[in-house]
Order: structure tokens, then C-alpha cells, then sequence
């Protein structure tokens, strides 16, 4: 016998959490009746109806735990809450919305019930908009790319995994890379996302340029390369300038009006110089939050 952890990060979820449930339980009870289970709820700060539809779902089940935000703090925090409450042998990270379907839980705990450390749920197709679709398949391809282009945030990970993940105390964290960085035996499976319809999305652009912006500079070093290429071509290009000049004022070529190259060589680096500071300073707010240590979240409520 094993238990079965599956975690759920909640934001302006009333009227979806229900059925959520009614759904997950049918699959657990119905497949999996020699296991135990847990249902791990976090309200990242939700305003509506979302905590009071909680604590009437565990009023009917003791299986359900609820972790409730002093405020909202976010995607990541309330999944990194999940994990670290977690008590499971394997831990299921899903949506709360029901775009992701709780029957794919049924194939994923199977593959780990055969020795698959890691169960990845890559979308095969989304029930969102075809730009939604474009940036996802752009993002995944930049950030993970060998992972299957529809990306993925529907996981299970087996235990030891999740405790080499939540070791990690990084402020600013993309935890698709963090899943795959920790190794272990992945097997991937696809499903089809459906499309939300109960309420609203709180996902808008800003935050998935925001999710994007943090994963690119976190998972990746080219900026700083990149700016270090483009500082040395413009370097190297500003000498050749300075040499053709001289060769120039030697042969009384030089042109009276020759503040035009001038003005584009201030231009152009003063442009460059402020991009390279905004980029290094980038990392460095991000060293800053490392040594600020502070918590990913602050939990109002905690029922067990």
C-alpha cells in the first residue's frame, strides 16, 4: 500500500473545486482502491467563494487538507507549498480548473506503478486560443527543448525526486526545469487540455511574460553571453572606426561636419552600455532576493 499525494494550487476556482474533487475521488477509489490518498488543497489568496467550497469538501473528506495564503502570492508559491506539505510517496502537481483531467492521473500513477519515477503529462492539444498555443510551443522550444513542443505543468513525481526538488531554496524558481533537472527515470505521456468552463482564467499576458522572463534568466546564461558578443563586435568595430579616423586626419580627409558618426557612436553604445547595466542588473535584484531569504509564502490556515 502507498499514498497518493495530489496537489492543487487554487486561485478564483469556485464552482470548479466541486466537481474537482467528486472527480479525482471516483478515480483514486475506483483504480486504485489499495492505496491511500491525499488531497492537497493551497487558496493562494483567493477573493471569492473558493475557501468556504474547501472547507465543505473537508467536512465530507478527511483525506482533503486545505493551506490558505495570508494573501496572493502567486502560482509558484502555492505549488511549492503543495510539494513541501506533501506527505505522499508520489505527488501529483494539476490544475484546479479541470482543464486538466483527473482520468489522466489513472495512466500517470500506472506508469509509476511500474517503476517510472517521474510522469510527465505533456499537452497534446490545448483547449485555449491559437496565440496561447504559438507563445506555449515558442516557450517550451526556448526554455526545455527536449521536451515534447506542447510543454507541460501536469506531473507526478515519486518521492525521492520530490525531496531532491524541494532541497532546492531558490527564490525565483521554473519548476518544469526543476522537475527535469533533478533527474531520475522520466517517462512522458500525452493528454489533450481542455478548455476552462468554470470561471474566468487569472492567467493573462503579464503573467505568462512574467513566468517567461523569470525561467529565461534563471535557466539560462545566453544574455550575459549575448551581451558579451555584442560588446566585443562593438568594441572591435569602434577601433577599426578610431583607425580609419586617424588614417583619415593624416591625409586632411577628415570632413568638418564629422559630428554625424560621432553622435551615432554615442548613440549606439550609450544604447548598449544601458542595455548590458539593465540585463546585469537583472541578476542582480535576483542575487539580492537570494540573500533577503525571505519565505516563499505565508499560510493564514492549515487544516489537516
Amino acid at each position: 500500500m502507498a499514498k497518493i499525494s495530489v496537489c492543487f494550487a487554487v486561485y478564483q476556482n469556485e464552482g470548479s473545486l466541486t466537481p474537482l474533487y467528486e472527480r479525482m475521488v471516483h478515480e483514486l477509489k475506483t483504480h486504485f482502491a489499495h492505496h491511500t490518498y491525499e488531497l492537497l488543497f493551497v487558496n493562494d489568496g483567493s477573493k471569492d467563494n473558493s475557501l468556504n467550497e474547501l472547507l465543505k469538501l473537508k467536512e465530507w473528506d478527511t483525506n482533503v487538507k486545505i493551506i490558505s495564503f495570508s494573501r496572493n502570492f502567486g502560482q509558484m508559491a502555492a505549488i511549492l507549498a503543495g510539494w513541501e506539505n506533501a506527505t505522499g510517496d508520489c505527488v501529483i502537481n494539476m490544475a484546479a480548473d479541470l482543464q486538466d483531467p483527473p482520468e489522466q492521473c489513472t495512466l500517470m500513477i500506472k506508469e509509476w506503478e511500474q517503476g517510472n519515477e517521474i510522469v510527465i503529462s505533456y499537452r497534446n492539444s490545448h483547449g485555449t486560443s491559437s496565440t496561447r498555443k504559438l507563445t506555449s510551443k515558442l516557450f517550451y522550444k526556448m526554455m526545455l527543448p527536449n521536451v515534447p513542443p506542447g510543454g507541460f505543468d501536469f506531473a507526478l513525481i515519486d518521492r525521492k525526486p520530490m525531496n531532491a526538488i524541494n532541497a532546492l531554496h531558490e527564490r525565483n524558481r521554473f519548476y518544469q526545469y526543476d522537475i527535469l533537472w533533478a533527474g531520475f527515470k522520466v517517462k512522458f505521456i500525452p493528454y489533450d487540455k481542455l478548455e476552462r468552463k468554470i470561471g474566468k482564467s487569472q492567467y493573462n499576458f503579464f503573467k505568462r511574460f512574467k513566468n517567461f522572463y523569470t525561467a529565461f534568466l534563471n535557466v539560462s546564461y545566453l544574455p550575459l553571453r549575448l551581451l558579451t558578443a555584442i560588446g566585443g563586435i562593438v568594441a572591435l568595430s569602434g577601433f577599426a572606426y578610431a583607425l580609419n579616423i586617424i588614417w583619415a586626419y593624416y591625409v586632411h580627409e577628415t570632413p568638418f561636419q564629422g559630428w554625424a558618426p560621432i553622435m551615432i557612436l554615442i548613440l549606439v553604445i550609450g544604447g548598449l552600455t544601458m542595455l548590458m547595466l539593465g540585463v546585469l542588473g537583472e541578476y542582480i535584484w535576483r542575487i539580492l532576493d537570494e540573500v533577503k531569504r525571505r519565505p516563499h509564502y505565508i499560510i493564514d490556515k492549515k487544516i489537516d
